[in-house]
């Protein structure tokens, strides 16, 4: 089994745990739906795909797993190193490049490095993408209207 799916199941079992029905289900969607557009974004940039899903897949367990957004970035970041340091998925220099990402994902108006731009790249197309029907937020508009540029949108 590859290092995405072995993250995959541990992750699944996190978002088992959840008692709302409805928090599960955003969650699922949000986690996956981020690594996707990491995996997509990071092909056409150049970067490494396994760690930018492995990072989308993260990014966010700390509000899942502990249904608290207060400081999520940084706490994330912290839990993220614990899961893959448990599951022995990456060495060190992975993890911090991996962990650092989750750590500035929220960010959104300061430029990282280029990885680290994967992530808040993808956690936008992520929430601007799941229903474009609604309402853009005020600090995600320009990252969005950079994205939408850079792939023809």
């Amino acid at each position: 089994m590859n290092r995405i799916e072995i993250l995959r199941k541990n992750i699944d079992e996190i978002l088992l745990n959840m008692s709302d029905v409805e928090e599960r289900r955003c969650a699922y969607l949000h986690l996956y739906g981020v690594a996707q557009f990491c995996s997509l974004i990071s092909l056409k940039r150049g970067e490494n795909a396994e760690l930018a899903v492995m990072a989308g897949m993260l990014h966010d367990i700390y509000s899942y797993a502990k249904m608290d957004t207060k400081d999520h970035a940084h706490k994330g970041a912290i839990l993220a190193k614990e899961i893959l340091s448990s599951l022995r998925l990456t060495n060190d220099d992975e993890t911090k490049i991996i962990c650092d990402a989750i750590y500035t994902h929220s960010e959104k108006e300061i430029v990282h490095s280029d990885f680290n731009e994967i992530l808040k790249d993808a956690d936008v197309l992520q929430h601007c993408l799941y229903n474009p029907m609604l309402e853009i937020k005020e600090h995600e508009k320009d990252r969005y209207e950079k994205l939408k540029l850079e792939f023809g949108i």
